[in-house]
């Protein structure tokens, strides 16, 4: 009765930080071992209560925190056990730096596609709410304050650079690039990426760190227009969320087509 009572208390912890758009893994045990038997999983790697077997836990622990920051539930063989592992989380987060026309329209996508996207630019005569009236907020500060105010950088942490001001760009590069950001993209010609990646490199900046880098950023869309652009860098930032190189589907040669739908 004990090992029930604590289930159901889990499912209701979970549900709650569902509601309050947090993050966390409710692994349930579906078939083998104690059906019904759960562990829940925090961001942090906290676990409370268990699958009643320490490899169990073990193995749903690790497949937990995985699917934590790749933001998608489920089911796990581990021996005869089969484990459900569902995972909530808020919304994608995309950082834009710049408060460019392009930032405005990038801002508009990330909220139509369920993101929320932050525009950051310490210069307060661009960066206004009535600029960007589709960001989720609107920050007025240089790179690593503007970093400490959103609460830092996670691995479901998407990072876009899309200003030409070397000392903005210099800046926001250098946190981001050494984070556990899942994406950093960067705006720029290839010869405004050189001249970049020398600056950087200039500044102690690795090779594998450099390596994270997309830039140019988006996807080779043909874009001529700020809309198209901001196409391009938001088609780049889901697929790379969702696994993908972002060719075209007539192109591909298997996998899942579309999550909804055939």
């Amino acid at each position: 009765m004990g090992g029930a009572v604590r289930a159901v208390s889990l499912q209701s912890d979970f549900a709650a930080i569902a509601r309050e758009g947090g993050r966390a893994a409710l692994v349930t045990v579906l078939q083998g071992a104690v059906p019904g038997t759960r562990m829940l999983v925090r961001p942090d790697g906290a676990q409370e209560g268990s699958l009643g077997d320490a490899e169990l836990d073990g193995a749903a622990l690790a497949a937990a925190e995985d699917l934590l920051w790749a933001e998608r539930s489920e089911t796990l063989q581990v021996g005869d056990t089969l484990l459900f592992v569902d995972v909530t989380h808020p919304s994608p987060r995309l950082i834009v730096f710049g408060a460019v026309d392009y930032s405005a329209w990038l801002a508009t996508l990330a909220k139509v596609t369920g993101w929320r996207a932050y525009v950051v630019d310490p210069r307060g005569r661009f960066a206004t709410r009535e600029r960007f009236p589709d960001a989720e907020d609107v920050l007025v500060a240089w790179p690593g304050k503007a970093f400490e105010q959103l609460g830092g950088i996670d691995k479901a942490t998407y990072i876009a650079v899309l200003t030409h001001d070397p000392k903005l760009d210099d800046a926001a590069l250098e946190i981001a690039l050494r984070s556990d950001a899942a994406y950093v993209g960067a705006m720029g010609s290839r010869r405004a990426q050189e001249a970049r990646r020398e600056r950087l490199i200039a500044l102690g900046m690795t090779e594998e760190e450099m390596g994270r880098l997309a830039a140019p950023i988006g996807l080779d869309l043909g874009a001529l227009t700020a809309e198209e652009t901001a196409l391009s860098v938001m088609a780049e930032v889901v697929a790379v969320r969702n696994g993908r190189r972002g060719g075209r589907l007539s192109e591909a040669s298997g996998g899942r087509i579309h999550e909804v739908g055939a």
